[in-house]
């Protein structure tokens, strides 16, 4: 059995345990969160055997093989640093940091450190990415000729919606683009098998100061009795981005943070000289496939209708829906995999650091070409 510890109990915290505790040979012992207080409460609800109220703590675990690092972003870079001189396998929310600096440094500390590095890029977990993926590897696609898309949100449409990652010193210098076009990259990349190697951007801030509660709780709605406070605002809401690929080929896509009615719609569309491929994170069982000179298919994520190489990530029947805890799932499997092997696998399904600092460098490149209003070059 593989022991695992849990820093950090926000939202994502317990998406991961939920995930681990599917996959049937991985025990989460121990959970870390800012106080002992909280820490004990959480594991409580979520029947965790031992809480931390600190990291070096945690870290001391006995018998402890895994650490998953759920914290805030701007603690991140840090928090794997300890958990990687510590010698524990580490997996990451993604950011991996928030600078190229670190990114390098991070990644360089876990090769050297022999252990296995995770990046919680989960789309490209989805059995009907995958399958995309691997008709793009099999050349059914034929040339790659474009890829655009997008990724758009409403959470923080309204003056009102106020978090944490409005706050730039926590949340990064760029917030829509390196909150979700991060994982609109990832996921292109891997469906492509192309790297972005160029950007050109324009970012916008559609609220330039939002409305923050006194009390200091996050804000979604608007509540005429609450007290707020103004706050300025320095991250975009709202991002357009062209880029190229290191074949020639090129693309764009759009990240929204402040589109109504899109909860959390995440779409590519794949353009290639024998046929197109699309997919929509809100009716993910669903590969559009188009054609030139037959009517177009709609796939589902059916395994027997599947590439034999990638029919193992839908877990169920054809019409048997499984959708973004089973691509967390799909992504911890793959991740534990390598665990049991004690090493890195030579070609990981699983976005690792490296994957990470990948994105990492694109985000600044974005964040560059946006303030000096020109082509960026990536610099990896």
């Amino acid at each position: 059995m593989i022991n695992v510890g849990i820093i950090g109990s926000g939202f994502i915290g317990p998406a991961h345990i939920e995930a681990l505790r599917r996959l049937g040979f991985v025990q989460v012992v121990a959970l870390c969160d800012g106080s002992l207080a909280q820490a004990e409460e959480k594991a409580r609800a979520l029947n965790v055997p031992h809480a931390y109220g600190s990291i070096d703590e945690l870290l001391a675990h006995p018998d402890l093989h895994v650490v998953h690092n759920c914290t805030p972003n701007h603690l991140h870079a840090d928090v794997n640093r300890q958990i990687i001189r510590a010698g524990k396998h580490v997996f990451s929310e993604k950011p991996l940091c928030m600078t190229p600096p670190e990114a390098r440094e991070l990644v360089a500390l876990a090769e050297q450190a022999g252990v296995v590095h995770g990046v919680s890029f989960v789309y490209r977990q989805f059995a009907m990415v995958r399958q995309a993926a691997s008709m793009m590897r099999e050349g059914r696609i034929g040339r790659l000729f474009a890829s655009h898309g997008s990724y758009l949100q409403d959470w923080m449409l309204l003056e009102t919606d106020y978090n944490w990652r409005v706050d730039a010193t926590l949340g990064g210098a760029s917030r829509a683009v390196a909150d979700i076009g991060s994982h609109w990259c990832d996921t292109v990349q891997f469906v492509t098998g192309r790297r972005i190697t160029e950007v050109m951007a324009d970012l916008s801030i559609v609220w330039s100061t939002r409305k923050a509660s006194v009390a200091g709780n996050q804000t979604f709605t608007h509540d005429e009795r609450a007290a707020y406070e103004d706050k300025p605002v320095t991250t975009e809401d709202f991002g357009s981005v062209l880029f190229r690929f290191d074949d020639g080929s090129k693309g764009s896509f759009n990240v929204s943070q402040v589109s109504a009615g899109r909860k959390n719609r995440l779409t590519f569309e794949i353009n290639g000289s024998e046929h197109s491929v699309a997919w929509d994170q809100e009716v993910p069982q669903c590969l559009w496939i188009g054609h030139r000179a037959q009517a177009n298919q709609l796939l589902s994520d059916d395994p027997g209708l599947m590439n034999p190489d990638v029919a193992e990530s839908a877990h169920f029947p054809g019409g048997h829906i499984e959708g973004w805890p089973d691509a967390f799932k799909n992504m911890m499997v793959q991740f534990y995999r390598a665990v049991q092997t004690g090493r890195m696998p030579e070609q990981p399904l699983f976005a690792t650091f490296h994957e990470g600092a990948n994105v990492m460098y694109i985000i600044d490149a974005i964040v560059k070409s946006h303030q000096q209003q020109r082509w960026v070059r990536i610099e990896r």
